[in-house]
């Protein structure tokens, strides 16, 4: 399996959100999960590829260029695949997963999340997305989430397209025992 990861590049975050994306990368590791991630060295990113690596995972960056100019690079993940833009490297990484999991991040993340229910729910994209929901970090996410299901910009099956983790030992407990969640995502996709 390989386990897309969305998560902050952010640097100046509290401790507990790197300690929860450093204790996922172990536990993908350890169950021999691929991980691609967005390249990043430093953030939730940069945490969660030094966890896989030093617990000997195999981790695929996808960056774009410009970024990788920049230096934004995680310097140690050996396997970089460098795209000319942001559209291309969503592309790419959706292309290269059977799961998502989104750690807590910024409105790139958060972008990224969300196109990822948007393919789902029009049946472009049929594996799990998990929400690590670290801190209750997504809270008011989920809370929006349930507002456009009583709004009915979303159906109540809908709701049932993505799931929530508090710990990276949930993640892991999601990831193996994920089901299908509709067999014609597109029938419903219509409001």
């Amino acid at each position: 399996m390989t386990v897309c990861i969305f998560a902050s590049s952010s640097s100046r975050i509290n401790k507990e959100y790197a300690s929860a994306a450093s204790s996922l990368g172990l536990l993908l590791a350890t169950a021999g999960m691929d991980v691609v991630f967005g390249g990043g060295g430093i953030g939730l990113m940069g945490k969660l590829a030094d966890a896989v690596l030093e617990n000997g995972g195999r981790i695929t960056g996808v960056i774009p260029s410009f970024m990788k100019d920049e230096g934004w690079d995680h310097s140690a993940v050996s396997k970089m695949i460098v795209t000319t833009d942001m559209a291309e490297r969503k592309k790419q990484m959706f292309a290269m997963a059977n799961a998502i999991v989104a750690l807590p991040g910024g409105v790139g993340t958060l972008e990224e999340l969300t196109e990822a229910m948007t393919l789902k729910q029009l049946g472009l994209y049929h594996g799990p997305i998990i929400i690590l929901n670290t801190q209750n970090f997504y809270k008011s996410f989920i809370e929006f989430l349930e507002h456009m299901v009583s709004g009915h910009f979303l159906r109540s099956e809908h709701k049932g397209m993505w799931e929530i983790a508090t710990t990276a030992e949930e993640v892991m407990i999601l990831l193996r025992e994920h089901e299908d969640w509709h067999q014609d995502p597109r029938s419903i996709a219509r409001i």
